[in-house]
């Protein structure tokens, strides 16, 4: 499978932008891009489930973390790997770093969670380069890839010794916890309203 179709997205550019002429662009852009090694790629429209998902979440989190100096921030802000040379719009993610908290950049840098909700033409990437692209970040302690076809929740933990990334798995009448939050829930609730779940 080709890098484009992993990423679900249309590649804007065959030659070589940089970061500074790719977050000048995104200023002034209609639609959202990411940014991998140079390349800009077109994100694509999510479908409703997606946006559940990614609502229910945000407003779990929110409420959770609402008394703690920590945000949550949705779709619409950017990642920046900076190892790893990439922006992101994670569909989810937290940070409680100073410097994400005090800037007025469109990205943050040091998430300490991040939540990427699947979809078919997306989850290949989001499992392998994306989470890849992701590990570099030295403040990431939980990847979460939640699926959106059937009550499912992946969580990989970075384990104290070591660095190894840690995977457990939750499924329909458990109890989702999300460690690096302290956020325990029943999984159903990040599922509210969501149709035609398998």
């Amino acid at each position: 499978m080709s890098e484009t179709k992993e990423m679900n997205a249309q590649k804007i550019k065959d030659f070589y932008i940089t970061s500074t002429d790719y977050l000048a662009g995104e200023q002034v852009s209609p639609i959202k891009h990411e940014y991998r090694g140079g390349q800009v790629y077109a994100m694509a429209g999510a479908k409703k489930a997606h946006v559940l998902i990614g609502s229910h979440l945000t407003t779990l989190l929110n409420n959770h973390l609402r008394d703690l100096p920590c945000i949550v921030l949705g779709s619409d802000i950017k990642v920046r790997l900076e190892s790893a040379h990439c922006f992101y719009y994670p569909d989810v993610s937290v940070t409680c770093d100073k410097s994400d908290l005090e800037t007025e950049a469109a990205f943050i840098s040091a998430p300490l969670l991040i939540i990427e909700i699947l979809s078919p033409a997306t989850e290949v990437f989001d499992r392998n380069g994306k989470f890849s692209d992701y590990r570099t970040l030295f403040s990431l302690q939980e990847y979460v890839l939640v699926s959106q076809t059937r009550i499912q929740v992946e969580c990989f933990r970075r384990s104290s010794e070591g660095g190894e990334w840690l995977a457990q798995r939750y499924t329909r009448g458990e109890i989702l916890e999300l460690t690096s939050v302290h956020l325990r829930c029943p999984i159903e609730w990040v599922y509210q309203k969501v149709v035609g779940l398998e």
